[in-house]
């Protein structure tokens, strides 16, 4: 959680790209994603602020383009983006975006929302696979989470194969086109999942950093500001202006090393959890 910072006091950085990541945006959300679900009302209150910025939304697939030389980003960009698949996005969620005219991105866990699919996400109300397709034509983007939302850089190499490529697969055989992006599940990746996402024919992959992205961000590693239940108007407003957090690229501090090589530790004891 942040306290509020007053945009026109916050130190701001004219090449920052703000990518705010929403979970659930629901009144009553269950207990697990609770710190990271935003209330209707609070929602389409953000949403009214991306659009009073003057900021140009885009999804990710613009981004991509963009780091990868193919096309410039128009001025002063803004991305949304989902994960999980909550039950609310192909509904509400998607119909605030549409009137407000902006695009998203969202990233489903497939084996959360297919018939039949198991994932380590704990009980939730959740979308369908089916609802990916009406999703999709309401101007969302689809990416994949991967299969199980497993931490990805405690896996082996097979089950790191898996998760990216049957999540695509799955997706692109219902949505009939390629799938260009991943979001690692809950932020977490390392240099081998990076590479791994590459060869498995992603063009980008999202973390989360609690940071502002840029026009020089990493293809495999981009920063996105993770939206919690405590944050208010203001601070999106800080995000919008390019203020209220670094700016990506920025190497790994040792927290954050020190975290990977626990979470690693445990995941050998323990095996695949969700660390929620």
């Amino acid at each position: 959680m942040t306290a509020a910072t007053d945009p026109a006091t916050a130190v701001t950085d004219p090449m920052a790209v703000p990518v705010l990541l929403y979970h659930a945006v629901m009144d009553e959300p269950p207990d697990w994603i609770a710190e990271f679900a935003v209330g209707p009302k609070e929602f389409g209150r953000h949403l009214d602020a991306v659009v009073d910025s003057g900021r140009t939304p885009v999804t990710v697939s613009a981004l991509a383009d963009h780091l990868s030389g193919r096309v410039p980003l128009p001025a002063r960009p803004v991305l949304l983006t989902f994960d999980d698949g909550f039950a609310d996005l192909p509904g509400p969620t998607a119909e605030a975006l549409a009137g407000r005219g902006l695009p998203a991105t969202a990233y489903l866990t497939t084996g959360a929302i297919a018939p039949g699919g198991r994932s380590l996400l704990p009980p939730a109300p959740m979308m369908t696979l089916a609802d990916a397709a009406r999703l999709e034509q309401s101007g969302t983007e689809i990416g994949s989470h991967t299969v199980t939302h497993a931490q990805l850089d405690t896996l082996g190499p097979r089950a790191l194969a898996h998760e990216l490529r049957a999540s695509r697969a799955v997706l692109e055989d219902t949505l009939g086109h390629r799938i260009r992006h991943l979001a690692y599940p809950h932020g977490y990746n390392s240099g081998r999942v990076r590479r791994a996402a590459a060869a498995a024919g992603y063009e980008t992959a999202t973390a989360v950093r609690h940071a502002l992205s840029s026009d020089r961000d990493e293809r495999y590693r981009i920063a996105r500001l993770i939206v919690r239940r405590g944050h208010t108007v203001a601070d999106v407003e800080t995000w919008l202006a390019g203020g209220g957090a670094r700016v990506a690229p920025y190497r790994d501090g040792p927290l954050t090393v020190g975290w990977r090589w626990y979470r690693r530790a445990r995941a050998t004891l323990r095996g695949p959890v969700f660390a929620g």
